[in-house]
């Protein structure tokens, strides 16, 4: 069960990987064509100018209305392990064919419901369903005379079929299961700041083990997120609802409260992260300290710019898991406090420097109340500081720098990428022990035949700042460079 979810939140990482992009193109489209920000700055007001960003915003927004869709085609292709491309086009088949069988029950049956938008929990059962199919008959044969319909053609056939039993299925429970996921979301808005707090405290602690991503995609995508009616349209899902007003030239007043689920990060990624890195560095002896200064500022640059924070927490982590549960609490404390300060800045991916000036620098203060994280940043970076430095030094917590020996703290580069990872590789057992190898953002995700085969003193020699054993594989934390290593060894196994 714990392999199989953290296969679908990796699988999460590929269209998600997708919205920083479409969001930067709606939060300048849409920051810069407001009527206030027009008004505010006249020499905005030229046409051709306003039509750029208009096809900026509306090029941005195209990608959230049609997420569900995307989220199923990703995770159709990240839970297969051949002929990604056929199972791609499976799930956006069966998704569409999905959707057509609940028009027609409701058609058919002269429901007093109007429509029906499964959304995320639609993309991951048809996800998981042409995955499932695609995994057992992709290489069947067929009698001779339905030869062509056989091995890979026979997916989106079998998909579609099941698509449609689907479709059933969610006309005739989804009013009721729709119900439990608003009154789940009610009742976690009535705990207030408490839930709040309880969100962020829970997202960061699944954190340390992959399993984040099965949890904040249910807030953002889902009635747990919140419901609301954006320019006379029903959204679903808080950074849905987010985008949706960003894109409503007519909104006015501070964004979605479903904001609570995005803007505790900032604090903790901009400042208090970061600040963690600068006791690390403090508490390191003054000969080590050039060695172990650009590990930490290059982690540090990384957590304040794109809110990308692994390679920092598993510098203590595996030395010190009470600290990471202390991080933890303080996050979703950072979650508390700018939900009770009514901070309403959204996100695409996480809470750095690009989102903070996208999503609210630009947005205004009047949308946004960004101001006030400049006030609390400093706050949590010197909470983080002291407590870090102090707990270090107290408890001798072995971050880098510290241990024994004069080891030499290695970074992977472009340069050694391909000696790297073919040691990587050999780390792992070789590529007769690797049954499934990918990797999302920081992480090397490895599936093994045999872990006790798996030399991970080797791997963190070989720069991974931490090495993660789950059941029946490794995680190792290589920073950016984790895809590329990934990469190099499909490459050499293939």
């Amino acid at each position: 069960m714990f392999k199989s979810l953290q296969r679908i939140g990796k699988s999460f990482m590929l269209p998600i990987a997708i919205l920083p992009a479409a969001g930067l193109l709606l939060g300048i489209g849409g920051a810069l064509s407001n009527k206030i920000t027009v008004q505010t700055y006249p020499f905005l007001n030229i046409p051709w100018l306003q039509g750029i960003f208009k096809v900026m915003s509306a090029s941005g927004e195209v990608i959230f209305v049609n997420l569900a869709l995307i989220m199923c085609i990703g995770l159709s292709v990240g839970l297969v392990k051949k002929d990604k491309g056929t199972a791609g086009l499976a799930g956006a088949v069966s998704f569409l064919v999905m959707n057509a069988s609940i028009k027609g029950m409701i058609s058919a049956f002269n429901s007093n419901v109007t429509s029906i938008d499964t959304g995320v929990v639609g993309a991951i059962v048809i996800g998981v369903t042409v995955s499932y199919l695609h995994n057992k008959y992709r290489d069947i044969q067929l009698p001779a005379i339905l030869g062509f319909f056989g091995g890979s053609r026979f997916i989106p056939i079998v998909s579609s079929f099941a698509a449609i039993g689907i479709g059933m299925i969610f006309f005739i429970i989804w009013p009721t299961f729709q119900g439990w996921l608003i009154n789940t979301g009610n009742t976690i808005a009535d705990l207030g700041l408490l839930g709040t707090f309880l969100y962020g405290f829970l997202l960061r602690l699944t954190g340390a083990i992959g399993l984040h991503h099965m949890v904040y995609p249910l807030f953002w995508y889902t009635e747990l997120g919140g419901v609301a009616e954006v320019a006379n349209k029903t959204v679903i899902g808080a950074q849905n609802i987010f985008f949706a007003q960003l894109a409503d030239p007519n909104h006015t007043g501070l964004y979605t409260d479903g904001t609570r689920f995005f803007a505790g990060r900032f604090a903790t990624m901009m400042f208090g992260l970061p600040a963690a890195c600068l006791a690390m560095y403090h508490c390191v002896p003054t000969n080590k300290r050039k060695l172990a200064g650009g590990l930490l500022l290059s982690a540090a640059i990384t957590s304040f710019l794109t809110g990308i924070t692994e390679p920092i927490e598993y510098m203590f982590l595996f030395v010190a898991p009470w600290l990471y549960v202390i991080h933890a609490l303080f996050d979703g404390l950072s979650f508390l406090i700018a939900d009770y300060l009514n901070i309403s800045i959204g996100n695409t991916f996480s809470g750095g420097l690009i989102d903070f000036t996208l999503f609210g620098i630009l947005q205004g203060n009047t949308f946004t109340n960004w101001i006030y994280v400049l006030f609390v940043g400093p706050i949590w970076g010197m909470l983080y500081y002291f407590t870090f430095k102090y707990l270090i030094i107290k408890f001798n917590v072995m971050t880098p720098g510290r241990e024994e020996g004069n080891e030499e703290i290695k970074v992977v580069t472009k340069e050694t990428l391909q000696e790297t990872s073919i040691e990587v590789l050999k780390a792992l057992g070789g590529k007769e022990n690797i049954d499934e190898l990918d990797a999302c953002i920081t992480r090397l995700r490895v599936s093994v035949k045999d872990v006790s085969k798996v030399d991970k003193k080797r791997i963190k020699e070989l720069g991974a700042t931490g090495v993660l054993e789950v059941q029946g594989g490794v995680q190792a934390i290589f920073g950016a460079m984790a895809d590329p290593i990934k990469q190099r060894i499909n490459e050499i196994i293939e």
